[in-house]
């Protein structure tokens, strides 16, 4: 009903407001008191340095790819280009598709790079990574110190001062009166904090023929619509570092001379998810400058991302849900699935342990997850991962492999339910079971192949 009612406002826009608004701070420390900024002055140059020459090089190596997304059955090509770099193994899926990462050095995996120049870049991801880490974590502490005092103060203010003077206020209180503070538990606090990927974006917007406008408030051009991140550890962190190429021929306008945002900088707008009456926020993001989405933040509002006219790259850090997303996941469920396969000593023929229909089921479904969330996704975006490296592609192979054994598994649940001397009942549950699993095999084959 609130979907509806927007829609039917028409020119009656919603009110936004932006720094250069009387109300701007008492709503920010009201409504959005869990966005933290942090100005670029406030991020050591040389960190500066190193992002941006990892932002250059991956695209000089031609490393953005837009992604084809699926949303209401229909696939969407997205303006902005990404390349998910991360721990070695871990995924994202956004929008039903899902982005493998590029592995930044460790020292646990032996990762090869197609050039020293993407080894670089990854490296130089990795260490910022751990930065905002730390970052993230001051925040998030400053924060917990400030509600528990019922003190905490607006962290934004206009471009003419400095976006980071809340945050640097509360972690300098956090460290000099710990001892007031009750900490958040340690476990929690980490998991929430430790990024283990980051989602790189590029965009130039005078390259694009068309882009959606802000549909509630007429904030202009929108690089990424209003959105929730998904696929994210509960109420965790996301920390984005903006880095648009502001140069001569792209001035800012006199915020004075304007009504709303200027349409020249890129901007993150913020809303609270199904509020029409709370007005949102249109905030500049200017080079090098860095927010924080805090605790529910993700959760509560929305955000999407307001076009200017420079290129623009982010590096969007985030602590993805690795419950069923990482490869230890899925080669741990295919060595469950497997252990309902046996070989018979003498002949070698191939069997089924069991034909139980909770057996059944948990094995075709993990035969549907291998095919339709890693190996027609993985090979549905091309050769992509190879600009980078090749460490993907054992991985692949053997889950192929597997594949391939579950796909025997099927043939032998066909063989054993047309044997008459199968109990009718538990025979009937088996195929029940199985048929409804075949069906949506047959369906997703469909649609891929479609694709």
């Amino acid at each position: 009903q609130k979907k509806k009612l927007l829609e039917e406002l028409g020119e009656n826009r919603l009110p936004y407001l932006t720094p250069a608004d009387a109300d701007f701070h008492q709503l920010w420390k009201t409504k959005y008191s869990k966005l933290i900024f942090r100005k670029s002055d406030t991020v050591p140059e040389e960190l500066h340095q190193m992002v941006q020459e990892s932002f250059l090089t991956l695209r000089e190596h031609n490393c953005f790819f837009q992604d084809l997304v699926r949303i209401k059955g229909k696939d969407f090509l997205t303006p902005v280009s990404r390349i998910l770099i991360g721990n070695p193994g871990c995924t994202y899926k956004y929008l039903n598709t899902r982005l493998f990462t590029v592995p930044w050095p460790t020292e646990s995996h032996d990762i090869k790079y197609c050039s020293p120049q993407i080894h670089d870049a990854c490296k130089a991801l990795m260490r910022f990574n751990d930065y905002l880490h730390i970052e993230t974590v001051k925040a998030l502490q400053g924060q917990d110190l400030f509600e528990n005092k019922q003190i905490q103060d607006t962290t934004v203010i206009d471009r003419k001062q400095s976006f980071a003077t809340s945050l640097t206020e509360q972690v300098s209180v956090s460290k000099d009166q710990s001892s007031v503070c009750v900490p958040e538990d340690d476990r929690s606090l980490k998991n929430r904090t430790s990024f283990n990927l980051t989602l790189l974006n590029y965009m130039d917007p005078l390259q694009m023929l068309y882009l959606k406008q802000e549909p509630y408030f007429g904030m202009g051009n929108m690089a990424v619509s209003w959105h929730h991140d998904e696929n994210l550890v509960e109420r965790s962190a996301v920390a984005v570092y903006s880095y648009s190429c502001e140069d001569s021929a792209v001035q800012e306008s006199n915020a004075q001379e304007l009504k709303g945002r200027d349409p020249a900088v890129w901007h993150v707008g913020l809303k609270v998810a199904w509020d029409i009456e709370t007005p949102g926020l249109a905030v500049p993001l200017h080079q090098g400058d860095i927010y924080l989405m805090l605790d529910d933040l993700n959760m509560t509002h929305q955000h999407c991302v307001l076009a200017g006219l420079s290129p623009r790259f982010s590096s969007t850090h985030r602590v993805a849900d690795s419950s069923r997303g990482t490869l230890e996941y899925i080669l741990g469920q295919c060595e469950l699935a497997l252990q309902n396969l046996q070989t018979d000593s003498d002949s070698m023929a191939l069997s089924l342990k069991s034909l139980e229909a909770a057996v059944v089921k948990q094995v075709e479904e993990i035969h549907n997850e291998v095919e339709f969330e890693w190996l027609r996704q993985f090979w549905f975006q091309g050769k992509r991962y190879l600009k980078f490296t090749d460490w993907w592609l054992k991985p692949m192979a053997k889950l192929e492999e597997f594949w391939r054994k579950l796909e025997i598994m099927t043939s032998l649940v066909l063989s054993e339910v047309r044997k008459e001397q199968q109990i009718e009942e538990q025979r009937n549950e088996t195929i029940s079971c199985f048929l409804l699993l075949l069906k949506e095999r047959q369906k997703l084959r469909k649609e891929w192949t479609a694709r």
